[in-house]
């Protein structure tokens, strides 16, 4: 443990550099700009780290720490280098002070790549990965559904259903998540029948039709993780007849809650209420998410949750995250997955992200000493 250690703070000034150049990847998604020079940036860097990159499409990032053997043991390090939309052009401009990083993506989860690199690489140089293997994933998409990013890697067999686990260093604010909710994203879009003011009369106002769909399903939501209304437009200009208004409807469950079902209520809470209103309605679902979920009991977590405690000095959580992560795409082959990053929910995705460089420094080695005992 303490190599592992001394090697990850000899090389403090070094992640730290890393993930600037990182944050400084405008990698917003939505839209989806900049990933390709992001992913550029992690190939050179996980080249010097030893780590044997290669670009996929659409990008996706894939290296390899220790043999290439095949039928060797594999635990998959994963992350996604997207990033959501910033406040302010400034927060791409990393700023390290005070022991933080702070700047967008720096905890979610830019400042998790770093760790999860450089634990690669230090189990590697100092040859604590045995006859196994660390193969790291880093997808562009996760904050839109992850569909061309892991789901590429599900659709092209990279991601082999016999590995011991997976990590991928989000948020967790160095909390262990076994688990995660599902999720459901939908688009529902209203149709109505354009008119000058003049003639407003004559007109089918679709913003009031919206507004008479919205209602119930806010009803629905009401203390639940259900977001109505997290994007909505619509209308042509301010003196005509709103001819199409839309809205969206985001949900996390839990991995006992049927996401079927939930899908079903909410269909039908905006049909029946289209009828009352006398709508024309069209619904998109735009995401589904299963949940993914690995008993806190399982030798693996146990392991994990040792790695960590022995870093850490302190025992450590385990949890369910409150969101959706990539585990699920790996959950769903049969792998042992879980969340442990150095980042926390608190500041994510703010206007003053940061992470401790400290955590970075912990997370690394807690990700180096799991991989050793895993495949030893």
């Amino acid at each position: 443990m303490n190599a592992v250690r001394e090697w990850i703070e000899e090389r403090a000034d070094a992640m730290a550099d890393l993930l600037t150049r990182l944050v400084a990847c405008e990698t917003e998604n939505p839209p989806g700009r900049g990933l390709a020079e992001c992913a550029e940036v992690l190939r050179d860097a996980m080249d010097r780290l030893g780590l044997r990159p290669e670009v996929l499409e659409p990008p996706v990032v894939r290296g390899t720490a220790g043999t290439d053997g095949a039928g060797d043991g594999i635990v998959y390090f994963h992350g996604h280098f997207d990033v959501v939309p910033a406040q302010s052009r400034d927060q791409f401009t990393a700023r390290r002070a005070d022991g933080r990083i702070v700047g967008r993506g720096t905890a979610d989860m830019k400042g998790g790549i770093v760790s999860m690199l450089y634990g690669a690489a230090a189990a590697q140089d100092l040859g604590l990965l045995g006859n196994g293997r660390v193969v790291i994933h880093l997808v562009c998409d996760e904050e839109t559904g992850s569909a061309a990013g892991a789901g590429y890697l599900r659709a092209n067999d990279l991601i082999d259903p016999s590995a011991l686990a997976m990590l991928t260093a989000e948020q967790s604010g160095e909390v262990v998540w076994h688990a995660a909710k599902g999720a459901l994203s939908l688009r529902v879009d209203v149709h109505g029948k354009p008119m000058h003011v003049g003639q407003a009369p004559q007109g089918v106002n679709s913003f009031l039709r919206m507004l008479q769909i919205a209602t119930p399903l806010g009803e629905y939501a009401n203390g639940r993780t259900i977001v109505v209304g997290g994007q909505s437009g619509g209308g042509s200009n301010f003196n005509v007849v709103p001819e199409h208004t839309w809205f969206t409807v985001d949900g996390r469950f839990d991995p006992e809650e049927d996401l079927d079902g939930e899908l079903a209520s909410i269909r039908a809470i905006v049909h029946e209420a289209a009828e009352r209103a006398g709508a024309n309605v069209d619904l998109e679902v735009t995401q589904v998410a299963p949940p993914a979920h690995t008993p806190p009991d399982h030798p693996t977590a146990k392991l994990l949750a040792g790695a960590i405690e022995e870093i850490a000095g302190t025992p450590v959580r385990l949890e369910q995250c409150p969101g959706c992560l990539d585990t699920r795409w790996y959950a769903e082959l049969g792998i042992p997955a879980f969340g442990y990053g150095p980042g926390t929910m608190e500041v994510s995705h703010g206007p003053h992200e940061y992470v401790e460089e400290a955590a970075l420094h912990r997370v690394a080695a807690g990700y180096a000493l799991f991989a050793s005992r895993l495949l030893r």
